[in-house]
């Protein structure tokens, strides 16, 4: 059967308001909207959605939601996922949104097909089959923006895990702390690297106290820092080697040869403040 056939288009501009009053208390009895969201926002949403799904209905095949009749409705949800997202909504709830109008509507076609049984089950069938694929592209842009959002967090985070600190005029430390992973890596030599660009500095402190384990693969992505800041006209010296870091390093057959270590970060400062010729005494009574 056509969209042309269909009796949803008129259904749903016949009874537009009873559908809105209904699904508006649905979705208030079994959801968490009205925990971040206003009354009169939902009701927009729910307004908006009503007028693009009339429009798309009548303009477009319900069979195919690919055409050009229903790519507005498609945004609009998609919109509405990201917004969803952003603001701490479960995929539940989001979804939730749309499958709750199934109720409403399903009883305004009873309404109205009650002496058109055929009708009616066609009706029915082909609603529910258009409603559960808005429910399912509603999800799926949830989980979009939902990985997104999650991405740019660990971006972030990393971002703030690896902080260039300027120690004295030419010196910079970065303090490590956590697993250094091949991600991670990029983003410290990025930033280490972009503040050796604007400070001039020519001693960088990578200091790895915080690291709790040293494996081939660490060491590896230690040696391409300390490689890169070296390109760059800098030396590099690595703090933070405990005993037990040493013997792991050793174990496993790394060659740090040419890489300047200390034990602690007070250590390295005070070489570099010698490689710098820096003096720091302390002051007499």
């Amino acid at each position: 059967m056509t969209t042309a056939q269909s009796r949803m288009p008129l259904i749903l501009k016949k009874y537009r308001g009873e559908l809105l009053a209904e699904w508006l208390n649905d979705l208030s009895d079994g959801s968490r909207d009205g925990r971040r969201l206003s009354e009169s926002e939902v009701s927009g949403q729910m307004r908006e959605f009503l007028e693009l799904l009339q429009a798309a209905s009548a303009d477009g095949s319900m069979d195919d939601m690919q055409g050009q009749a229903w790519m507005s409705l498609l945004e609009f949800l998609e919109s509405v996922s990201h917004s969803r997202a952003q603001q701490g909504f479960s995929s539940t709830e989001t979804a939730t949104f749309i499958f709750s109008f199934k109720r409403p509507l399903f009883e305004r076609l009873r309404k109205e097909l009650a002496v058109e049984p055929q009708t009616l089950a066609d009706e029915t069938w082909r609603t529910t089959e258009l409603i559960d694929k808005l429910g399912l592209h509603t999800v799926k842009a949830f989980q979009k923006a939902r990985e997104a959002i999650i991405n740019r967090q660990q971006e972030e985070l990393l971002e703030l895990s690896t902080p260039v600190v300027k120690l004295w005029e030419g010196i910079l430390a970065l303090p490590m702390i956590g697993t250094l992973d091949s991600a991670r890596t990029q983003i410290v030599m990025e930033s280490l690297l972009q503040r050796i660009g604007e400070t001039g500095s020519e001693i960088a402190i990578i200091d790895i106290t915080g690291v709790p384990t040293v494996d081939t693969l660490t060491a590896q992505h230690l040696l391409k820092t300390v490689t890169a800041i070296r390109m760059m006209g800098a030396e590099c010296i690595i703090s933070g080697i405990r005993p037990q870091i040493a013997q792991t390093i050793v174990h496993l057959g790394v060659d740090l040869q040419g890489v300047t270590t200390k034990a602690t970060l007070a250590d390295a400062l005070a070489l570099a403040f010698k490689r710098s010729g820096f003096m720091v005494a302390r002051k007499q009574g």
